[in-house]
């Protein structure tokens, strides 16, 4: 008498795993981006005088314990103007910041002569973080910067 082989899973039973599988894994990662406590190499964020002087950004964003010191840069052959600051060319000056808020500064590049310096406090876990890390992984792929390939 012959063996009876079980019968093939069906074709819909393997995708509908499938999807149960990625719904699992998309889940642990928001759990993890919800949850996890935000560590970074460094606390500040770089804002540089380019050579050639195109404009700043008007807005640049902070956050309390993450990203809280704003690093000022000139690559620029003259110096420039932030704030009560002059940031002379080749050189760097760091500006911390210790309260959460909205700090305008007066720059000779920006588009309206102000930068606006929004410091926000380090969000708390769970929703709040969620958006922190969805916002900054948004502004980063926004901010990249755009090179031609090479030849």
């Amino acid at each position: 008498m012959p063996k009876h082989l079980p019968d093939p899973v069906p074709a819909n039973h393997l995708l509908r795993r499938l999807q149960w599988s990625l719904a699992a894994i998309l889940g642990a990662a928001l759990l993890w981006a919800a949850l996890a406590p935000l560590h970074y190499p460094t606390r500040e964020r770089l804002f540089e005088f380019a050579r050639g002087a195109p404009p700043v950004p008007a807005d640049v964003r902070l956050t309390l314990g993450v990203r809280d010191v704003l690093l000022l840069r000139n690559h620029d052959r003259k110096p420039h103007v932030f704030g009560q600051l002059l940031v002379l060319p080749a050189h760097t000056v760091r500006l911390p910041f210790e309260q959460a808020g909205d700090f305008p500064f007066a720059c000779d590049l920006a588009p309206a002569s102000t930068v606006m310096v929004r410091v926000q406090p380090q969000p708390d876990p769970g929703w709040s973080r969620l958006r922190w890390r969805l916002t900054a992984l948004l502004e980063a792929i926004r901010t990249l910067p755009l090179q031609a390939p090479d030849d």
